[in-house]
């Protein structure tokens, strides 16, 4: 062997027994580690080798291989993430730790890697109150809490007091424990519906617990704890629903007592879910004397189609005692329907209902109706529906209502079934499809028609289904106008028309004379097609004319630019024929011998009572003055982009009277006048009066009577015959300030000054409001300072008042025979309403009235809330014709409003004296 070959070999036996010697040890190595794993009972997955070779000797069975999470945890802190041994990660600094649909944020948060394990706190501050207690949140349900310890791989955890907000109210505990289903199970836990769930107002307190949550809370023994005194009041169980979807469900009774009836439990029963478009709420009630009740409601909707609701009521009501004379059962019910349909369901046809339908003594019946004024004195009822068709291609609209009117003081009833109205819109029959050159004067000409049919009958309440159809009246009327408009002169406008009414009837009531009769008259009714008619036409001209007045600037100044005057006056002729003619039916007549034995006529009208009577009064050709003017004034503005501004000075001053050339006597008629004027943007005055013709005089007997003689005649102007109005304005802040507040310019400083420190604070409280609306507590408002540093002082007031009054001719009283006038008497009253809120918690609503006439005061009504943060405290004082007060306190939640409450009121049976 060459020595290079020999070096080459030596050098190979090196390498091999060196990699030998490095392999051994690594062995060793690993044998140490597998044995000192299995003495600690902590196997790394990551290190444990595979094959196990080494490990049998010392332990027979191998190590159970962890299983993983579903999902990754993701976790990361603000200020840092400490990692030691045995696996352990801790977040400082606003940790968080999200894994699937949990999520876990608090200030310091120490997780286990290999147990799947997570510890989680708070820190003090330097005042010692905690920060960044931890807040876990399962899915959309968050946990607040000191302490938790929660186990990701079991969905288990322990919980020291939590805080968590379920439908209405809070639930808190100091102890808790989160099952694998997010079930809590509480021991020494609270439920208020008080955001201050810290130190809240009223809370139940709970010995143990169980919530399922969004489902609900079964609870152990608990006891009713108000301003944190225990109350005397302890239920052994009870259960609340946290149902936050839309469900059915029992509603929970009210309860009280009345002095005819007894004690009472009312309002009480079951609400059914049926679907998204419709529900129904039945409900009852129940007297310990024997009377009950039952209601149904229901509210329906289908979006861009209708809406509406349906309520019917029955009662039974027992007062007095059996077998004694004031022993009495009643039977009432009540029918009320509401419907809508939506304009963009149907752009040609509507339907709408507003029913309102109840026996005349079911409101003195009802127990809701007995303590609202309003109602109770209401003795009118309506109801109505109605349909409505239109046909745009032919120009015909459709229209049909059933109308019923109640007077719950005589049990009368009006029905009218059905009303039904027919319009075709206006029409040219002569005008050209393609016109040429200049609209012909026949062109103009155009007609309308317009039919009504209606069915009616009036009776009792209790007769309304024993009335046979003989008993209805019924009739048709059709109209049809024709006109036109022409020019004349270029400034002249005529209006020609002709009227044609016609109208039908099934029947008609002849009279005649019977001495064995009423009266001396027989009345008999003769069923059959009958068809009357008349007819009018007139002829109007009307013009206007404009006067333009400049004032003088060294008078008046130079901001009027112009006053304008628009005069208008019209003249209009009309003539009807004498329909009082036998040949058209309207009047026959019938002779009788009085008690002298003179034979005389008398006339009657065989269709009088029937619908659209028509009652002729002889030959009419009239001729009817009428004038209208306007005055505006246009004056320099700088507020006003155009530069000027117009004034409304007379915004209508108008009269007309009419002159019958038929008429043998008496052809003038009243004249009437009217005025309306602009004084503000919000209110304008309006005054309609009459003046008299025709001067009074003494008759035969001594009676005062209208004379043929005119007013004019005598030198006097026409006899004021009366006039009514009302007058009404609503005083608050803002217009107090406005009428009476400062006005110079420094104030106006201190209001612009003012206002930019309301500014400045009004944004610290819109800041302040969107962390309350965030964290879920109750809404509060900082002070407003006003510019000197002081709280602003404010209180907010309405007063709204209405003044009616009408002027009439007292005939109770004797005429003054020199003038032949009678005196005048003013009946005029005062209504008063309004609110007053005392702070941000306090509010006081009142309404009132005076009647100057009797000098007595009308009906007045106070309300006074008071809002008591978890409670309502309410009191209502009526006085007047009834007298009544009722006083309530009870909570907010709507699920404990019925349970917890105090309610005391005047009882119906009895009169209330205050004074």
């Amino acid at each position: 062997m060459t020595p290079l070959k020999r070096h080459r070999f030596i050098t190979f036996l090196l390498l091999f027994a060196c990699l030998l010697l490095s392999l051994s040890t690594g062995a060793q190595r690993r044998r140490r580690n597998s044995t000192s794993g299995n003495d600690t009972l902590k196997v790394d997955s990551t290190i444990v080798d595979t094959l196990g070779v080494a490990a049998l000797p010392v332990d027979t069975v191998a190590p159970k291989k962890k299983q993983p999470l579903d999902a990754p945890v993701v976790y990361e802190a603000n200020d840092s993430i400490v990692f030691t041994e045995g696996g352990y990660a801790h977040l400082f600094g606003d940790g968080k730790v999200n894994y699937e649909k949990i999520e876990l944020t608090s200030a310091v948060i120490t997780m286990n890697m290999d147990s799947s394990t997570v510890f989680a706190r708070g820190v003090p501050d330097s005042v010692g109150v905690e920060k960044g207690t931890p807040i876990f949140k399962d899915g959309e349900t968050p946990y607040e809490s000191k302490i938790m310890r929660y186990n990701f791989k079991s969905k288990k955890g322990f919980i020291n007091n939590i805080v968590t907000q379920q439908g209405e109210g809070y639930v808190t505990s100091e102890e808790s424990k989160k099952g694998a289903n997010d079930e809590l199970y509480l021991r020494h836990g609270r439920y208020t519906t008080c955001d201050n769930h810290e130190h809240p107002h009223f809370y139940l307190k709970l010995s143990m617990a169980k919530v399922r949550p969004k489902k609900n809370v079964v609870f152990g023994p608990a006891q009713l704890v108000v301003e944190d005194v225990p109350l005397p009041i302890a239920i052994p169980f009870g259960f609340f629903p946290f149902n936050s979807s839309y469900s059915s469900g029992f509603i929970m009774p009210t309860y009280g007592d009345e002095m005819n009836r007894g004690f009472y439990l009312r309002d009480g029963g079951y609400y059914f879910a049926i679907s998204d478009r419709m529900d129904l709420k039945l409900l009852g009630e129940i007297f310990t004397k024997g009377s009950w009740g039952l209601s149904a409601q229901s509210n329906y909707n289908k979006r861009y189609k209708y809406s509406g609701n349906f309520n019917a009521s029955y009662l039974i009501t027992k007062t007095g005692e059996k077998n004694m004379p004031d022993y009495m059962v009643t039977k009432d019910f009540r029918i009320a329907w509401s419907h809508r349909q939506d304009a963009k369901a149907s752009p040609n046809s509507s339907f709408s209902a507003n029913v309102n339908f109840a026996t005349s003594s079911y409101d003195q019946r009802n127990l809701s109706s007995l303590y609202n004024p309003q109602q109770y004195s209401n003795n009118t009822k309506t109801s109505s529906v109605s349909y409505s068709r239109n046909f745009p291609e032919i120009g015909l609209n459709l229209s049909s209502t059933f109308n019923i009117s109640q007077n719950t003081r005589d049990s009368s009833i009006s029905v009218t079934l059905p009303d039904l109205n027919v319009s075709l819109n206006r029409i040219y029959p002569f005008k050209r499809k393609k016109s040429v050159g200049d609209e012909r004067w026949y062109e103009k000409i155009s007609l309308q028609y317009t039919g009504q049919m209606t069915n009616s009958i009036n009776t009792k309440d209790n007769l309304i289904l024993k009335q046979g159809l003989n008993k209805w009246t019924n009739g048709m009327q059709h109209k049809i106008p024709v006109s036109a408009t022409f020019t004349l002169f270029k400034y002249f406008n005529v209006v020609p028309t002709f009227n044609y009414t016609e109208r039908w009837y099934m029947r008609k009531v002849e009279q005649s004379y019977d001495p064995t009769a009423q009266n001396s008259v027989r009345r008999d009714t003769i069923n059959g097609f009958n068809r009357v008619y008349n007819y009018d036409m007139s002829l109007q001209v009307n013009t206007k004319m404009y006067g333009f007045y400049k004032p003088w600037k060294k008078l008046f100044g130079d901001k009027i630019e112009m006053i304008r005057h628009v005069f208008t006056p019209s003249v209009t002729m009309s003539y009807a024929p004498d329909f009082s003619v036998s040949s058209y039916g309207y009047v026959k007549s019938y002779t009788y011998t009085d008690e002298k034995g003179e034979v005389r006529t008398k006339t009657y009208n065989p269709y009088e009572g029937l619908p659209y009577s028509f009652s002729p009064s002889g030959k009419s050709e009239n001729f009817t003055f009428s004038i209208d003017n306007n005055v505006e004034m246009k004056v320099k503005s700088d507020k006003d982009t155009t530069g000027v501004k117009k004034i409304s000075l007379i915004d209508q001053l108008g009269a007309n009277i009419s002159y019958n050339a038929a008429a043998k006597e008496r052809p003038w008629s009243n004249l009437s006048m009217n005025l309306r004027l602009k004084l503000t943007k919000s209110y304008t005055f309006n005054m309609n009066a009459q003046f008299a013709t025709y001067a009074y005089e003494f008759d035969e007997n001594g009676k005062v009577v209208d004379s043929k003689r005119t007013e004019w005649s005598y030198g006097r102007f026409g006899r004021f015959q009366g006039y009514s109005g009302s007058f009404s304005y609503t005083l608050n802040n803002d217009s107090w300030k406005k009428w009476f507040g400062p006005k110079d310019e420094k104030d106006s400083k201190d209001k612009d000054k003012k206002n930019e420190n309301l500014d400045e604070y009004s944004d610290d409280e819109n800041d302040t409001k969107e962390d309350e609306d965030k964290s879920g507590l109750r809404k509060t408002e900082k002070a407003a300072i006003d510019p000197d540093g002081y709280m602003a002082f404010k209180m907010p007031w309405s007063l709204s008042l209405s003044y009616s009054y009408s002027i009439r001719e007292d005939r109770t009283k004797d005429i003054n025979i020199k003038s032949m006038r009678y005196p005048y008497s003013i009946t005029h009253s005062l209504n008063a309403s309004g609110n007053i809120k005392l702070g941000s918690r306090w509010n006081i609503n009142y309404s009132s009235g005076y009647d100057f006439n009797t000098k007595e005061m009308s009906m007045t009504t106070v309300n006074i809330s008071r809002d008591l943060h978890c409670f309502q405290m309410t009191c209502g004082l009526v006085f007047g014709p009834f007298t009544s007060y009722n006083f309530s306190i009870r909570a907010n939640s709507s699920m404990l409003t019925d349970a917890l409450k105090w309610d005391q009121r005047s009882n119906t049976g009895s009169a209330v004296n205050w004074y």
